[in-house]
């Protein structure tokens, strides 16, 4: 982790936090870190800034904390995604976070499997550790928000114009005969199918809510790859 992210409950003074298990093992087995060193810290939903190890045992570990600097800007960017495999799901999660994205939907599609919105990796906790990874991965310290949303119609007819509202609005798909923009200067909502694409019929509905297809180029991308690549072509 290139941050060590700090929540509330770790603070047990105003400058001073003790931690344990996976964050005392990553100090411990991967910074090879001991009392006196300083290693970067955040707090979540806070500042940035840097925690020198006061004490250090098999148990866990305790640091100073001082809090200097701003966390990096969010991007401009809203995520709306048809709900991944169950492996890729994580994946795409931390990497989404990542870059800086801080709204990501979760949505049904037609070439989503029903037995995805079952998996274990839907749960709060792990939703939570995935975006953790993400902001440690990023030195960020801002949590984006994830919804879920199981019905494809109604969350497009009566919700999405207005989370898309004052955004360029974009539904990557392979077909779409308009190359994906580059470098906007503006919000951007983009829409992302399953594995396969979204079937024109969820496409029209999207296009009814004001989304322009777009495509990425000849090539077929995987999921998390698309996300990655359509954020370094918009920003």
């Amino acid at each position: 982790m290139n941050l060590i992210l700090l929540f509330p409950e770790d603070f047990i003074d105003e400058h001073l936090v003790r931690l344990t298990s996976r964050r005392l093992e990553h100090v411990t087995h991967v910074h090879r870190a001991t009392v006196g060193d300083a290693l970067t810290v955040g707090v979540a939903e806070g500042r940035i800034g840097r925690g020198e190890i006061t004490s250090l045992d098999k148990d866990a570990l305790e640091m100073r904390v001082t809090l200097t600097t701003d966390p990096p800007p969010p991007l401009p960017f809203t995520l709306v995604l048809a709900l991944p495999r169950p492996k890729v799901l994580n994946r795409v999660i931390a990497g989404a976070t990542s870059l800086g994205v801080k709204r990501i939907y979760l949505v049904n599609a037609w070439r989503v499997e029903k037995s995805y919105w079952k998996s274990p990796r839907l749960s709060e906790e792990n939703l939570l550790a995935q975006r953790i990874l993400g902001l440690e991965q990023a030195r960020d310290t801002t949590m984006p928000t994830i919804e879920l949303r199981r019905f494809f119609r109604p969350f497009v007819e009566d919700e999405l114009s207005a989370i898309a509202r004052e955004s360029l609005a974009l539904v990557a798909h392979p077909t779409g005969a308009t190359e994906c923009p580059r470098k906007v200067a503006q919000p951007v909502t983009l829409a992302i199918g399953p594995e396969g694409g979204f079937i024109e019929d969820e496409i029209a509905s999207l296009q009814r809510s004001g989304f322009t297809p777009v495509s990425l180029g000849p090539r077929i991308l995987r999921v998390e790859t698309a996300v990655a690549a359509v954020l370094g072509r918009l920003f």
